[in-house]
């Protein structure tokens, strides 16, 4: 679904806490004088003096190599046009943030005040000591043609205008799938094109390249068709100016084979795309209003296949399935351009990709049970993994090829498996979860529904489509927070005050007392203790009327969670619940267990407790490696800590005999694969380090992850509560809002599991 996007929610994302997206951290410790001194003077003399006698060693000293320019003057931002480069500053942040979540590579955004285009050239090639490549960003046509062009051929480094490559690299693999499917040659098919800037330009020369005619495209732009008659035009539109132009647009498209839209919404009509030849390609890529609606498309012709810009519909033709996979290659072999052949090779690979078969990572991602191509899958998905190692080394390959490589990639294989280590892997997994969450909410009761943060957060659950939230409490309080902070999507929120539901209250009351009468609850008991919303909600959850209860931010652990387990109870077959946390840092992703349940476990309760983590870690789509934490490595220490743990692994080994799992260890230990390999090199994690962390008690579990969540900068997800019969999350008392929205996706997609 789209996104509502309210205009104090994005003022607020890019001003709270420290105004803006990005900042930049160290890569090396500077925790003592010899560090300072190392870092600069008099050390830093030293690759300065290397870089002077080659230049090209500043690729082994500095970060050239992984520093990307994005730089604009503002003069075509988005659908916002000529705002000037101070306010395109918060759109180069968020590409640099791109660059970085999907590829790993670090970006400075540069919004330089000039309009005249040899100026800008200058200025932009007087950077190329600085960065390893250029992505240039919302300059408009048609001096984006010329800076572009003098800059690849002035420059040494790879230069790309996103605006341009990226549209037609990731339309052109589309085209190519969608020509398949409709059985149509490119040097036959007939081409109608909105749109005659920088995007529709750079497409329809792609196209061309791959074997399209030009006398078979027919552009159109604000003023008409572009004919050769036209004084008005750019040399590089002139290309495709028509001789025997069609006078409109619709004209054009009777009898066309692909329509391909980059300028403005809602010009086509239902009956311009019926005029169309048999097995129509419609790619209405105008943003956030296509050319025409999916809807209206596809009911005017069963036999379309479209794509458009959105992520509502299928096939989204997104940037960001090319342009940080490209100058991942681009980077890797130094290349000094972006050429022909390293777009055709992405343009390939992305093709190629789509018909491979789709991993249950992907498809659990976007709740379907298979995705395979066809009219609804022309395309990768954005959140597929697998684009990194496939398009990254597609470019790599082509820049060695066409002789555009500084740097010779020998082992691909290796190469492989360095990106996938890249940051960006890791960053997507509670994207993926989002998303799975989006393809059939479910309904989530908040007992706390009187604080704003929850309120907050359920505002964003209803605009991102995740959940259908369900609030308890005093319904006068909670429609003064709804109105006082503008919270509009909640006035048809299902709000429940349990004090005023009798009937209710008095029904779950006796479920309860059948339930626990045997452990001592009397029936009056039963009935008073449903005016705590903590057992409400969770009998609402029992009995049916809500899918998942989320509660905890201002009460805690030990209260909140004794209503779910009286009323809910633990899953069949297991005798406890457990507190697990997902820490996403920068070595990667992390699973810690127990965090906030057990106090001090048994060998034979932590063995369980083993077991309801590592399915919960596959329920994130991840592979458990477990490490047995202790003071000691291996017996090389004696204490309970350290025979525990001993007596958890040998128990552990029998039980989930084709688990990897180690221990007793130390936490360093386990996630540094290279200390193994020296020190204990029989470790089953010498060649990856744990990704799963068990701790053999509350305390060291609970004092570790609020240590890394602190110091250590990482985002935390959870605690998740595991073990459970139905879906139950207890939050940790102050949660921000972005973790209660996490929380719920997670409530949501167990609830989805469940009910499958």
């Amino acid at each position: 679904m789209a996104i509502d996007i309210r205009k104090e929610d994005a003022l607020n994302y890019h001003s709270q806490g420290q105004p803006g997206k990005i900042e930049v951290v160290p890569t090396k410790l500077l925790s003592s004088q010899l560090d300072l001194a190392l870092a600069y003077s008099p050390g830093v003399a030293e690759p300065c003096k290397e870089i002077e006698k080659n230049k090209e060693e500043v690729y082994k000293y500095t970060a050239k190599g992984n520093l990307v320019a994005v730089i604009s003057n503002g003069t075509a931002v988005l659908g916002l046009g000529d705002i000037g480069p101070e306010a395109s500053k918060p759109v180069m942040e968020g590409k640099g943030v791109l660059f970085k979540k999907f590829a790993g590579i670090d970006v400075f955004d540069i919004e330089i005040d000039c309009k005249d285009p040899e100026q800008f050239i200058r200025i932009v090639k007087s950077l190329e000591p600085t960065f390893g490549g250029v992505n240039l960003e919302d300059i408009k046509a048609p001096e984006c043609f010329r800076i572009e062009e003098a800059l690849r051929q002035q420059m040494n480094i790879p230069v790309m205008h996103d605006d341009q490559h990226g549209t037609a690299i990731i339309s052109a693999a589309a085209l190519l799938n969608a020509l398949q499917l409709a059985n149509k040659k490119i040097d036959e098919v007939r081409f109608a094109v909105s749109g005659a800037g920088a995007a529709a330009i750079s497409c329809v020369r792609l196209y061309v390249a791959l074997g399209a005619k030009k006398e078979n495209m027919f552009l159109f732009d604000k003023d008409g068709p572009l004919t050769t008659h036209r004084t008005d035009l750019a040399a590089i539109q002139m290309q495709f100016a028509s001789e025997k132009p069609y006078p409109t647009l619709k004209d054009a498209m009777q009898g066309a084979d692909v329509f391909v839209g980059l300028s403005a919404g809602n010009i086509v009509s239902s009956e311009m795309i019926q005029s169309m030849a048999p097995n129509p390609i419609v790619f209405a890529l105008a943003n956030p209003v296509p050319e025409i609606s999916y809807e209206a498309a596809t009911q005017a012709r069963p036999d379309i296949i479209m794509a458009t810009g959105r992520s509502d519909h299928p096939n989204q033709v997104n940037n960001v399935l090319g342009f940080p996979y490209i100058f991942r290659g681009a980077l890797d072999v130094r290349a000094t351009e972006i050429n022909e052949a390293m777009k055709l090779a992405a343009v390939k690979a992305l093709a190629e990709l789509t018909m491979e078969p789709v991993p249950d990572i992907v498809t659990k991602a976007y709740g379907v049970e298979t995705i395979t191509f066809g009219k609804d899958y022309i395309i990768p998905k954005p959140l597929d993994p697998r684009l990194i190692t496939t398009l990254s080394p597609a470019v790599a390959k082509a820049a060695m090829e066409s002789g555009v490589a500084k740097v010779q990639i020998q082992d691909w294989d290796s190469y492989a498996l360095d990106l996938q280590k890249r940051l960006g892997i890791d960053q997507r997994l509670m994207s993926r979860l989002i998303a799975r969450a989006k393809q059939n909410p479910k309904r989530v009761v908040f007992s706390e529904a009187e604080h704003y943060k929850i309120l907050k957060a359920a505002q964003i659950l209803v605009d991102e489509g995740i959940a259908i939230p369900i609030l308890l409490g005093n319904k006068e309080k909670i429609m003064h927070i709804i109105r006082e902070h503008q919270l509009d999507a909640l006035y048809q929120a299902t709000i429940i005050d349990p004090i005023l539901e009798r009937e209710k209250r008095y029904h779950f009351g006796e479920l309860l007392y059948q339930k626990r009468k045997r452990k001592g609850l009397e029936l009056d008991a039963g009935r008073k203790v449903m005016r705590d919303r903590n057992y409400f909600g969770a009998m609402m959850v029992e009995n049916g009327e809500a899918d998942a209860l989320i509660s905890g931010l201002t009460k805690d652990y030990a209260s909140t969670i004794r209503p779910a387990l009286q009323v809910i109870g633990v899953e069949d077959g297991i005798n406890r619940v457990a507190g697990m946390y997902i820490l996403n840092t920068k070595k990667g992703t992390y699973f810690f267990s127990d965090t906030t349940v057990n106090v001090n476990p048994s060998a034979d309760e932590l063995v369980e407790i083993i077991g309801l983590t590592t399915g919960m870690v596959r329920f994130f789509d991840a592979v458990p490696r477990v490490a047995l934490l202790s003071y000691s490595n291996f017996g090389s220490s004696k204490g309970k800590v350290p025979e525990k743990m001993q007596e958890v692994y040998r128990k552990a080994k029998l039980k989930f005999p084709d688990l990897v799992i180690e221990g007793e260890m130390q936490a360093n230990i386990a996630v540094n694969k290279e200390l193994q390999e020296e020190n204990y090199p029989f470790s089953t994690l010498r060649e990856n380090g744990a990704n799963t962390l068990i701790f053999p008690d509350l305390t060291s579990g609970n004092i570790a992850y609020k240590l890394l969540q602190e110091l250590g900068n990482s985002e935390a997800i959870g605690p998740i509560l595991i073990g459970m019969r139905k879906p139950v999350h207890v939050l940790q008392m102050g949660s921000s809002v972005r973790e209660i929205v996490n929380m719920v996706a997670v409530a949501v997609v167990e609830a989805q599991q469940q009910s499958s």
